[in-house]
């Protein structure tokens, strides 16, 4: 948002500086990013003054050029070569003298002056146009002054030429208050306990009532406050100078002199206006209303748009008693209602809308104005009133004209302030420091919120409905820390404060950071993707996916009409991009949500996905590259898991329909993560010929299995000992399967369990044999051959019994 110096000075009492008043807004919750001078003529007319024409001659070799002799307050006149038809002996004039640097209107070089023969007659200068100084367009002739200031003085002086400084403020969301230069001003107010100087409006009157124009609000909802008046007789022209200055400072494009002041306004006092051509309102009535869905609309940008039945329109009586749209109502106007330069009276609009129905409407056509921008974050609903007085006096100083109807002021609910039940011990404990309770009465005044049923232990804030971001006793604290600074809350280490929330003993984000950093050194990538999606991405999982998608109304095409369920895909079309251009071996991961729709309800969880395809690593001379396998996953995988202290998994087969092969992890019976190769079927919805190894993390479920708790063990002072079987069964029996007999067998000596060989052939029809390796240890004692025996021969026998296995020997 940007603040004119100047103007803001002409609201509240400033001797401070430009930086320094950046420096109390910042500290007081407007963030100042950056302060710049400005001048109102670029480059403020140095090097031109005012001279008088000596003598004029005509060029002997160009018809249409002059030889002047031109005092500009030196020890000699300047000799100029001129082409204006109306240049004159005796003449005040605008000189730019060698040297000088202007900026002509509608160029976007700027023009150095040199010395130079024009013709072959001596030019030391030139005698200016408006258009050749920047300060209008025309170009009719040089511009002739009647002054009777000397020869020599700076055109600036002439021309009231002033500096300016615009400070940018970078607002955040719920400062709409803020969004003016009168809101700038009510926080200086409260911080230096100083009066603002609204404008007055008591020359405000209405002249006659020959242009009446009934309004009818059909949508208190949506217009809680709806206020209208008409000016006839007036001229719309070009806006006079301070007004297109002050606007250009603030990077507003001069339009014409309504549109300013409806502009003017909008920033001067945050309240967004519109004015309407009076003779374009069909049946001298205008009516605010929703329309029927589908109702097409020109918009003031000439673009043709298909109305929604939720928009609020601003309309006129229209035909056959079906409102005609002229404006959506806090965005955008209509084309053919709007001031042209042949309007000659307006309907001037100023209204409080709801954010809410103004937000929707400005989302689902992309329209972001400076109306939408206040509207959507909450105006004040008492300043459409005033704000429609001052910009009717200021049309009139500007374009002329009659005030020519009432005001029409259709408020029927008006909106309350906000009351908050405030305590003195809750201020003390969340700002961390006892303040003064005559001092905060002081603060909460300035900001205009007043202190009712005062106690000794508290009292009731009445906060104005234009602060639609203090409803809570924190928020009026923060108001009574950010004026008093917080700066001036002394640092100690007896100094301590209190918070309302709780933070959560397992962090989140430092948990995610973990594993984002853990894979991130294992060469992973991370993504971020789009949470709408392709519908028929999901078609093919239906049967694998629990729920239906969930479906957006308003969506913008029909490849992002649905809010993702999985994050296979999003992250498959990462992959094909990158293997369009020639990347082809890639590591990825994402932390995302999923969101379903099940039953009546919505569910939104969060995931992590990891992705491996094309080679494992790069070739080098001590290693060929190979391509990625399970195995290579299944270790990233468990790496996963014991960064976030997850062990005791139990092993499944992956869902068939997702995975050619693969194992699902669970916990306490629930999947974990589901990991290995995806189907060829999914991968080619995207066009990926190579293998995809894919890994499905149930985030939520892993967060709540954390345990930040860390318990030392001491290191076994006894040794383990390895045993080996090979263990013939059932070619459908998975090592999984053996490993969970064993330690349900023996649960005091047994530290591991591990394959490594499996082996199937044809003197095992139907059968494999698995190597198996145990990891026998007792905390206590060294163990013994007897006790090691008696180990094993358990679970041989859990083996024979479970399984008909046969121990080969």
């Amino acid at each position: 948002m940007k603040i004119s110096y100047k103007w803001l000075k002409e609201l509240i009492e400033i001797t401070e500086s430009p930086e320094e008043i950046g420096q109390i807004l910042t500290a007081t919750g407007l963030e100042v990013e950056s302060i710049e001078e400005i001048e109102s003529i670029k480059g403020g007319l140095q090097g031109v003054v005012i001279g008088e024409v000596l003598t004029r001659d005509k060029h002997p070799e160009a018809d249409r050029l002059s030889l002047t002799t031109v005092d500009v307050g030196g020890e000699n006149p300047l000799s100029i070569v001129c082409g204006a038809p109306n240049v004159a002996a005796g003449q005040k004039v605008i000189v730019a003298t060698v040297g000088a640097t202007l900026y002509p209107t509608g160029s976007d070089q700027p023009l150095v002056l040199k010395k130079s023969k024009i013709r072959g007659a001596l030019s030391e200068g030139m005698i200016c146009a408006e258009d050749e100084l920047g300060v209008g367009t025309s170009h009719d002739g040089i511009l002739v002054l009647d002054t009777d200031l000397p020869n020599g003085t700076p055109a600036s002086e002439y021309f009231g030429i002033s500096s300016d400084y615009l400070i940018e403020i970078g607002l955040t969301p719920n400062r709409a208050d803020a969004a003016s230069h009168y809101g700038v001003a009510r926080d200086l107010k409260a911080y230096f306990n100083r009066e603002i100087k609204l404008p007055s409006v008591d020359a405000f009157a209405v002249n006659n009532e020959k242009l009446p124009i009934e309004v009818e609000v059909r949508n208190s909802e949506a217009a809680p406050r709806y206020t209208g008046l008409t000016i006839s007789g007036l001229t719309v022209a070009e806006s006079p100078s301070w007004l297109k200055q002050r606007l250009a400072t603030i990077g507003i494009r001069s339009i014409n002199n309504i549109v300013d002041i409806t502009n003017y306004v909008c920033h001067e006092l945050g309240q967004p206006m519109h004015a309407f051509d009076a003779d374009k309102v069909i049946g001298k009535k205008v009516i605010v209303t929703t329309v029927p869905a589908g109702t097409t609309f020109v918009t003031l940008d000439g673009v043709e748009r298909k109305l929604s039945d939720s928009d609020l329109m601003i309309c006129n009586a229209g035909t056959n008693e079906n409102p005609e749209p002229m404006c959506i109502a806090g965005v955008f106007g209509g084309q053919t209602s709007g001031v042209t330069n042949e309007t000659t009276s307006i309907f001037l609009e100023s209204a409080y809308f709801s954010p809410i129905w103004v937000r929707k409407t400005a989302q689902r056509y992309a329209l972001k104005t400076d109306s939408s921008f206040r509207f959507e974050r909450g105006t004040d609903p008492n300043m459409p009133l005033y704000a429609l007085k001052r910009a009717a006096l200021l049309i009139q100083e500007v374009a002329g004209g009659t005030v020519s109807s009432n005001i029409t002021d259709i408020y029927p609910e008006p909106v309350a302030d906000f009351q908050v039940k405030m305590t003195y011990r809750n201020i003390d404990r969340l700002i961390g420091k006892s303040l003064d309770k005559t001092l905060i009465s002081n603060i909460l005044n300035g900001l205009d919120i007043q202190i009712q049923d005062q106690a000794e232990t508290g009292f009731t804030a009445i906060v104005p409905p234009y602060r639609v971001d203090v409803q809570r006793e924190a928020d009026v604290i923060e108001e009574i820390l950010r004026i008093y600074g917080f700066g001036q809350v002394e640092l100690s280490e007896a100094l301590s404060s209190d918070y309302l929330s709780d933070f959560p003993v397992n962090d989140p984000e430092k948990l995610k950071l973990r594993v984002a950093e853990l894979l991130v050194a294992n060469g992973f990538n991370e993504m971020i993707n789009n949470s709408l999606t392709k519908p028929d991405y999901h078609t093919s999982l239906a049967e694998s996916i629990q729920g239906n998608p969930v479906k957006i109304l308003n969506y913008l095409s029909e490849d992002l009409s649905v809010m993702r369920q999985t994050l296979i895909f999003s992250g498959l079309e990462v992959i094909a991009y990158n293997s369009n251009r020639r990347q082809k071996d890639l590591k990825l991961f994402e932390f995302g949500k999923t969101y379903n729709e099940i039953g009546e309800k919505y569910v939104e969880k969060e995931r992590l996905a990891v992705f491996l395809t094309g080679n494992i690593g790069q070739e080098s001379w001590f290693e060929k590259s190979r391509e990625v396998v399970f195995h290579d996953l299944a270790g990233f995988v468990m790496q996963v898991l014991s960064s976030v202290k997850i062990k005791d998994v139990e092993r499944t087969e992956a869902d068939a329909s997702i995975f050619k092969f693969g194992t699902s992890l669970t916990l306490n019976r629930k999947p974990i993560v589901s990991f290995g190769q995806l189907q060829a079927s999914i991968a080619k919805k995207l066009d990926i010929k190579a293998p995809v190894f894919y890994a499905d993390f149930d985030w939520d479920y892993m967060l709540k299995q954390y345990d930040a708790f860390v318990q030392y063990k001491e290191v076994a002072k006894f040794p383990e000992v390895r045993r080996d079987l090979s263990v013939v069964v059932n070619k459908k029996i998975t090592f999984e399967e053996l490993r969970q007999i064993a330690y349900k067998t023996e649960r005091q000596l047994l530290r591991s369990v591990n394959v490594f060989d499996v082996y199937e052939g044809a003197n095992l029809e139907g059968k494999k044999s698995y190597s198996v390796s145990f990891i026998l240890q007792d905390d206590q004692q060294t163990l013994t051959d007897k006790v090691i025996d008696k180990t094993m021969q358990r679970l041989i026998s859990a083996y024979e019994r479970e399984f008909e296995a046969v121990i080969r020997k």
